[in-house]
């Protein structure tokens, strides 16, 4: 599990259309939210919320602290508001985990190890998932999940959802769908292609080459009667 974040916010008193006059101090409302948790409205530095928000994403735990008090209350990023346009914070929503029960969280998926079938030029890898429905205790989970593909030797083989063993966390999605597979890259069939244009192009050049010389022919004896005339 990776290391916890540490933020600070403050309580917010400014609410409904007014919190846009906040924004243009660089300050961004916040909602805190839980299951048993009483909601509370809050407000954090801009700056530092965007670099909290980036590094947590979805899955890293959060030690928030609100004013002054030292008491830390575990959540996690449930909803991001960003500018469309300009690509800054508007608002954020924290979720409050309670540490003994379980969460489902969407959890992406790294690929390590090395393929010994990926060694061959002609194979390629196919991710086909990019990540996982997982169940777990708040401290249990992971912000990746390690997916091993050493053990693909040849093409055709993959790993399934069932390949992957994560102690204290249960993957929620359906055991037989495939991760990762190792099969034949596709066959580069453009030069065979202009091959085959400049084989039809030269037929066609050919076909007009033989029909033009009728045509010269017919010229040449049209005026053949025209200089007999002449000689009498």
């Amino acid at each position: 599990m990776a290391e916890r974040i540490e933020l600070k916010v403050e309580k917010r008193a400014v609410l409904g259309k007014k919190v846009k006059f906040l924004r243009n101090k660089g300050v961004v409302p916040v909602h805190l939210f839980g299951h048993n948790v009483e909601s509370a409205a809050l407000q954090g530095d801009a700056a530092i919320l965007g670099k909290v928000v980036s590094q947590a994403g979805h899955t890293r735990l959060i030690n928030l602290k609100i004013g002054k008090t030292d008491k830390v209350k575990p959540v996690m990023v449930r909803e991001v508001q960003k500018d469309p346009i300009k690509g800054n914070l508007l608002h954020v929503d924290f979720y409050e985990v309670n540490m003994a029960e379980k969460i489902k969280v969407e959890v992406p998926i790294m690929i390590v190890g090395e393929s010994p079938a990926l060694k061959i030029r002609e194979n390629m890898l196919y991710q086909t998932l990019s990540s996982l429905h997982i169940e777990c205790l708040p401290d249990k989970m992971l912000d990746r999940i390690p997916v091993d593909i050493s053990s693909i030797l040849e093409v055709d083989q993959a790993i399934h959802v069932k390949d992957v063993n994560l102690p204290d966390i249960t993957i929620l999605n359906d055991g037989d769908l495939t991760i990762a597979k190792v099969s034949l890259r596709p066959v580069e069939v453009v030069e065979e292609v202009k091959v085959a244009a400049a084989v039809e192009g030269a037929a066609a050049e050919g076909a007009a080459a033989e029909g033009a010389a009728p045509a010269g022919e017919a010229k040449a004896d049209a005026k053949a009667p025209a200089a007999k005339a002449d000689k009498k």
